[in-house]
């Protein structure tokens, strides 16, 4: 092979590796890592527990890179429209991200968007999205987008990562549904 046709696929791997997102290492049945976080729910302010939302039923946690792109509008937008069907199996959705926090709340409240129908959290510093292997390769210190479901014992029952938003609904909420009631 030629060096030029070499150097060609070489770059062409290590470009396909960086803007694919990192696969999740949390795996089926281990333990979901606990946090809190400042959170918003309409704009309001709170502090979002994982352990407290595991007390009334699964946690879908979703990684998103950033409020205000167009996937994550998209994402967010999803989840809105389905909250009803997360709410119905007893489900809490939380989305966390680690780019632009200082448009968090306004995110959270626009009907374009979250529509003030579940909460977003700050992942300061990406602490967290680094606990769940959830970073973004192309840009470091942002959330990739990963979806977790973690189950009321505390066990993550399905990870699901795609830079595409289009299918974190529809796989999260048949995990939701397929958890043994």
């Amino acid at each position: 092979m030629k060096p030029l046709m070499k150097f060609a696929v070489v770059a062409l791997v290590a470009a396909a590796t960086l803007v694919s997102p990192a696969f999740a290492a949390l795996k089926k049945g281990t333990q979901a890592p606990d946090f809190s976080a400042p959170a918003f729910l309409a704009g309001k302010p709170f502090t979002f527990k994982l352990a407290d939302a595991l007390k009334k039923g699964p946690v879908v946690v979703y990684f998103f890179p950033a409020p205000h792109t167009t996937g994550c509008n998209i994402e967010a937008h999803l989840f809105s429209q389905a909250i009803d069907q997360f709410k119905a199996e007893h489900a809490t959705v939380i989305g966390v991200t680690a780019g632009n926090l200082d448009q968090l709340a306004a995110f959270s409240k626009e009907a374009d968007h979250c529509s003030g129908k579940f909460p977003v959290a700050a992942d300061q510093g990406a602490k967290i999205a680094k606990e769940y292997d959830a970073l973004l390769l192309l840009r470091p210190g942002w959330s990739d987008r990963t979806s977790y479901v973690i189950a009321p014992s505390g066990k993550i029952a399905f990870v699901y990562s795609s830079l595409s938003p289009n299918k974190h609904v529809q796989e999260t909420l048949a995990a939701v549904k397929a958890l043994e009631k």
